[in-house]
């Protein structure tokens, strides 16, 4: 089940906490498109530890799978997929609550109260 999530509410709270909240998010993201690509991926716990003991390099690898698990989402729902891999890669790497952001609002669309619109 996915959840939607407020992205301004979010973005927010990451910055009142300088970030704390952010790891949350990060969390939630991950087993969010897990969720939404049907597959058994690195839980968002594991995730979250991996990105901290190799000092936000697995952060890059994350980012990237991301994509690839939303493009998996948007073709089992007949939905046309772009290369949504390279994009939050490169997001993440310029600035990470940008890309957190575009994740969740493409999560937001295919969440099951909007999923039934379609």
């Amino acid at each position: 089940m996915i959840r939607e999530r407020s992205i301004v509410l979010y973005i927010v709270l990451t910055i009142i906490t300088c970030g704390i909240f952010g790891l949350y998010w990060f969390v939630c993201l991950t087993d969010d498109t897990n969720a939404a690509a049907e597959v058994q991926g690195t839980s968002g716990g594991l995730a979250l530890l991996l990105t901290l003991i190799t000092c936000g390099i697995y952060g890059l690898y994350w980012a990237y799978k991301c994509g690839e698990k939303i493009d998996i989402a948007h073709e089992k729902r007949g939905l046309p997929a772009g290369n949504g891999g390279i994009l939050y890669l490169l997001l993440y790497i310029f600035g990470g609550v940008i890309a957190y952001a575009l994740i969740q609002n493409e999560l937001n669309k295919l969440s099951d109260n909007n999923y039934k619109q379609y």
